[in-house]
């Protein structure tokens, strides 16, 4: 059972190990150590707008990949239609 956090919920857990010992928070809110240490990685410093900020970045980086292969991939058809060899 995979349970998906917010961001809020996250940037507020690591803010709550600054003063509490990190297996016992994680056991609290019923969550890994390795995904703490993940997120710490990630949000690490962040506020919430930041983190809200990153994710739109995200789905806009993977937008415009999609969009850069799919012309590539037209751009090559071209090529071989004009070359003939089709």
């Amino acid at each position: 059972m995979k349970k998906r956090l917010t961001e809020e919920q996250i940037i507020g857990f690591l803010k709550q190990a600054a003063g509490a010992p990190i297996k016992e928070l994680c056991r609290k809110h019923g969550f890994s150590d390795a995904s703490f240490y993940l997120w710490r990685r990630k949000f690490g410093g962040m506020d919430v707008p930041d983190a809200k900020r990153l994710r739109a970045l995200e789905a806009e980086n993977c937008k415009l990949k999609k969009l850069l292969a799919e012309a590539m991939l037209d751009n090559e058809a071209l090529k071989v239609v004009a070359r003939g060899k089709f």
